[in-house]
């Protein structure tokens, strides 16, 4: 641990074999440490930002059934839905009511199933009439797999579904379905849907066209603590990418953040089949802490208290993340499985403020907004 930790003040980046000897060492605060001189350095400022935004699950069909979610609907389901726009506007409504004038201060995370009735016209024509009502409603939306699949049922290329979905006006990325960045484990949980290499390709195409876009991690299900790590390899060398584009001119967006968090087994098909236990919050912070040392080229950590609840989110504010997150104002994915922490803006800044930090509202670009 000391010849790593020397290292890292150096500013030596950290090798995957460095990784696994952190990922071992049985001291947390030893990771504590070392994770908060790595955010400090990054970070001087005694700020944790936050962001006012909201979640819409536009539809929950899917015809996927990935076996760790518990949100899906299949298509002709009772249970199925499609919001309407109207239904979508008084969303968004709400949010820019709770304090969203700022311009581009108020973040969409728009994402959903694979709804086989969803072709890239019904996005154009939704996302233009989002934009055009409420500009100041920033569209970070449709994650990697929504992506592929409007493609593919449109006869498009990724690079072209991105380039119409920009000019109706999506502006940034979720880093959603990235599961596990390991095929051995997708296809364990969710056989059909988009490889390793799929989902990294959505992204770096982003990249390239100058958007955006955000990385995940959701851990504790079927992988190994290798195909975490695994994981994490595929995540810094694909920003390495975009950060080189960006120097050489050939590309301007990048991942402006990474997030994760842990598996949700409850109600799952999942559960009983995985013998294991649901994820600790110690084991959270261990990852977020590792994420921080070793995602040496991504700026920003963000907590995930939906998962994490709010005593571990503020706890690992210590563990290297520099960001708490979204006031979401509805969750369904992660509830449906039966975990439900949803906070307001105001007990957000309570969190930060009582654990040393000043709280700062922020956009989804991460620029401070007030």
């Amino acid at each position: 641990m000391k010849d790593i930790e020397d290292r890292v003040v150096e500013g030596e980046r950290l090798s995957v074999a460095d990784a696994v000897d952190l990922y071992n060492h049985p001291n947390l605060p030893d990771l504590s440490s070392l994770a908060d001189y790595v955010r400090t350095e990054k970070h001087p400022e005694k700020i944790v930002t936050y962001n006012l935004g909201r979640n819409i699950n536009y539809t929950n069909v899917c015809w996927v059934k990935c076996s760790f979610c518990n949100f899906y609907a299949p298509p002709g389901s009772p249970d199925s839905y499609t919001l309407s726009k109207e239904e979508i506007f008084r969303k968004i409504e709400e949010l820019i009511a709770a304090g969203g004038e700022v311009p581009e201060g108020c973040e969409l995370l728009m994402q959903g199933g694979l709804n086989p009735k969803l072709r890239i016209d019904y996005f154009e024509d939704l996302f233009a009439a989002i934009t055009e009502r409420y500009p100041q409603a920033y569209l970070h939306a449709l994650s990697a797999t929504e992506i592929l699949y409007i493609a593919h049922l449109s006869r498009l290329t990724v690079e072209e579904t991105l380039l119409r979905l920009r000019a109706a006006g999506l502006k940034s990325i979720p880093g959603a379905g990235a599961e596990i960045l390991s095929d051995a484990v997708r296809d364990q949980i969710a056989f059909r849907k988009d490889t390793t290499r799929e989902w990294l390709n959505v992204h770096q195409a982003a990249h390239r066209l100058g958007m955006n876009t955000t990385a995940t991690m959701m851990y504790g299900s079927v992988e190994t603590p290798e195909q975490r790590l695994e994981h994490l390899r595929l995540i810094r060398e694909t920003q390495d990418e975009a950060l080189t584009n960006q120097a050489t001119g050939q590309g301007g967006g990048k991942f402006t953040a990474f997030i994760a968090w842990s598996f949700q087994p409850d109600g799952t098909e999942l559960q009983g089949k995985v013998h294991q236990q649901k994820a600790t919050g110690a084991e959270y912070l261990r990852m977020v802490a590792l994420s921080r040392v070793f995602l040496d080229n991504i700026d920003n950590l963000q907590a995930s208290y939906v998962t994490q609840g709010a005593k571990i989110a503020q706890v690992a504010l210590k563990y290297g993340l520099n960001d708490f997150g979204s006031s979401m104002m509805e969750e369904n994915v992660v509830s449906a499985a039966g975990t439900y922490h949803l906070m307001s803006v105001s007990e957000i800044r309570r969190l930060i403020t009582e654990a040393g930090y000043q709280p700062r509202r922020r956009n989804t670009r991460y620029e401070l907004i007030d």
